[in-house]
């Protein structure tokens, strides 16, 4: 199957899932995990109207960006339409790579320290704009899993509140690697209780919105349970060699 037959099978999914809980499907965005995928994988996606992407790698992302314009153009679309996509950070991001993140990203979705934190507010004061990033937790408690402890979490949030140029529009987590879906439907539905928790204390100001959970192999329980953006790439792309990463 093509990227085009699988993305429409992903959308038929999500679309099933939120139906039956009675949310609207357009509640819920997806982000097309592109680090698999080629450049004109992408591209075709693009035709098809999308335009939420995430990489979980600073570098990938930069190449993913310089090289677009030029791989639209070569499609004899618009290369202005690479300024349409909204590009997602979605993996474990270093502090020493925070400024380039905050330079590419539309969204970074693991912020994980309060080191990440403070970095990323001072690139922002230093910038005068305002970044929106995503708090992770840790909501399975497995130490191979980055993000805030849940017990700290909520305590933590109230200090980035005080933040100006860092704005935390919601919550991020990875569900564990359970053979087992109920395992995954658990942590969703933590972290779902948790957002509301804080959605009700946050300030308004702040667009805390957001719900960032959900996978290839769990995206449906996900929906259900209250994401509003799922990371799909396998689903979409299919796994790809390590060679391709480099050779869009």
């Amino acid at each position: 199957m093509t990227a085009t037959d699988n993305y429409h099978a992903v959308r038929t999914r999500m679309t099933d899932a939120a139906r039956r809980v009675n949310r609207d499907p357009n509640s819920v965005t997806l982000v097309a995990v592109s680090k698999s995928g080629t450049l004109s994988q992408i591209v075709e996606l693009i035709k098809l109207g999308h335009r939420d992407f995430g990489e979980s790698r600073v570098q990938q992302l930069q190449e993913r960006i310089a090289q677009l314009p030029a791989a639209l153009a070569a499609e004899k679309l618009d290369a202005s339409l690479a300024s349409a996509i909204r590009w997602h950070m979605i993996g474990h991001l270093q502090r020493n790579k925070a400024a380039a993140a905050v330079d590419a990203a539309w969204l970074i979705h693991g912020v994980d320290s309060m080191r990440l934190a403070e970095e990323l507010e001072q690139i922002g004061q230093r910038r005068g704009r305002k970044i929106r990033a995503l708090l992770e937790v840790n909501v399975s408690g497995e130490e191979s899993k980055y993000g805030i402890k849940l017990p700290a979490a909520r305590h933590l949030f109230e200090q980035f509140q005080g933040m100006s140029a860092l704005n935390f529009v919601g919550l991020m987590a990875m569900a564990p690697n359970d053979p087992n879906p109920q395992r995954a439907r658990d942590c969703f539905t933590i972290l779902r209780e948790l957002f509301d928790e804080i959605r009700l204390q946050s300030d308004p100001a702040m667009d805390f919105e957001e719900l960032s959970m959900g996978m290839s192999n769990d995206f449906e329980a996900a929906i259900e349970e209250g994401a509003t953006l799922v990371r799909v790439g396998t689903a979409i792309f299919g796994p790809y060699p390590e060679a391709v990463l480099h050779n869009p």
